[in-house]
């Protein structure tokens, strides 16, 4: 189906079921309840899950197949958020436009720095996407400051040409970008009971485009260019000795790998019609690598699950302060809830990075497959006991039988 086969099929048709479902799967708890902290079912949230989602699932074209590590990997993040914005003040507020622009323009400037970068490799490739990312987010945040707005970043206005839409909307506010008359900031509530479930425009424009791009992966992973990228990080040396030239095939990787990129920061401009060099700064560009690590280098589903986990702990688990805290041990006595309260703070709140560091230790240590190892260490145990559940019952049937 799709050109895929069973085991993709079945894998593909899962995300998009979690994809769809995701507002129900991530609002477990009633709205009132002391555990609705943990709800994180809300759009903004979700629509952070499925675009650095893709932003993990690009980067890990480059590095899961590669072995080319970047650090750089921002800066197209940042040149797509500028390229879309520009599309919005210039063109038209919709969204397809402004996205297509994003990943053309991410795309060329990939180029440019991959071509330079990929003369070297290992720590060296390393470093130099590192330079290229602070260069740009140098000449962002200062030199070419009437372009992308400096510090302030680049910002919609109602002086703005927007040759197909007009300057403004009919109450004479700012338009909101959307697709064909669809605000990506429409969306719908559904009450069950003592949930609330809110299902939004723009999170589902962005899960379709995750999805998009989730297949495209497969069918690179499963195509004979992935097979050769994987040849590349085995051993591109003996891939030279064969008298093939490994670094087309390396550029035209960080070239896609960059317009994945471009197209996270497409959508993000998409949700949220502004622009900054903070986009570029080496902070995000080592996140993406979290992200990768943290869910399984080289595999399919792991990136996701990378950028879905360190974005939950960073907009839930940064939020929980002292005063939840004391308000879930309430009922112990005041100086055992105190002393719980002092050991458990530190991870949570602004300690949320200590929590990362600390889980990202475990993953690397023990599972260095990340989390999808995980996943198939847990399913061989069940399956191991299933199996020897199904042994023993066919021992006692045989002894009966005797």
């Amino acid at each position: 189906m799709l050109g895929l086969g069973k085991k993709d099929t079945l894998l593909l048709g899962i995300v998009a079921v979690l994809t769809i479902l995701a507002p129900f799967i991530f609002n477990p708890f009633p709205v009132n309840s002391a555990m609705a902290q943990f709800n994180a079912g809300y759009p903004d949230l979700l629509q952070r899950f499925v675009i650095f989602g893709i932003f993990a699932i690009g980067y890990n074209l480059l590095f899961g197949l590669t072995g080319y590590l970047s650090f750089g990997h921002a800066a197209f993040l940042g040149v797509g958020s500028y390229a879309a914005v520009w599309m919005f003040k210039l063109l038209s507020m919709n969204v397809i436009p402004a996205i297509a622009l994003s990943v053309l323009t991410a795309g060329l400037f990939a180029v440019l720095i991959g071509y330079i970068s990929l003369r070297r490799s290992g720590i060296y490739f390393a470093i130099l996407t590192l330079a290229f990312a602070q260069m740009t987010y140098a000449l962002a945040y200062s030199v070419l400051t009437p372009i992308t707005g400096g510090e302030t970043g680049l910002q919609l206005a109602l002086s703005d040409p927007r040759i197909l839409d007009g300057a403004a909307s009919a109450e004479g506010n700012l338009p909101v970008p959307g697709l064909f008359g669809l605000e990506m900031r429409d969306s719908v509530q559904l009450a069950v009971g003592d949930w609330l479930f809110t299902f939004s425009a723009g999170y589902y424009f962005s899960g379709l485009v995750m999805l998009l791009a989730f297949y495209l992966a497969i069918r690179i992973f499963r195509s004979p260019f992935g097979m050769m990228l994987r040849a590349i990080k085995s051993n591109q040396q003996r891939v030279n000795y064969t008298g093939l030239n490994a670094r087309p095939y390396t550029l035209a990787a960080f070239v896609i790998s960059g317009m994945y990129a471009g197209l996270a920061g497409g959508l993000m401009a998409a949700m949220d019609p502004l622009a900054g060099a903070e986009r570029m700064y080496w902070t995000a560009s080592g996140e993406v690598v979290l992200m990768t690590i943290l869910g399984g280098v080289g595999t399919l589903i792991g990136p996701v699950l990378g950028a879905g986990l360190i974005k939950y702990m960073e907009n839930i688990v940064s939020k929980i302060n002292s005063d939840i805290l004391h308000g879930w041990f309430a009922f112990m006595p005041d100086g055992l809830e105190d002393f719980i309260v002092s050991i458990i703070y530190p991870f949570i709140g602004k300690g949320w990075h200590l929590t990362l560091g600390i889980i990202f230790m475990l993953v690397v240590i023990f599972l260095p497959g990340g989390l999808v190892e995980g996943g198939q260490r847990i399913a061989r145990l069940l399956r191991r006991r299933k199996s020897d559940k199904d042994e023993d019952a066919g021992q006692a049937k045989t002894e009966a039988a005797e």
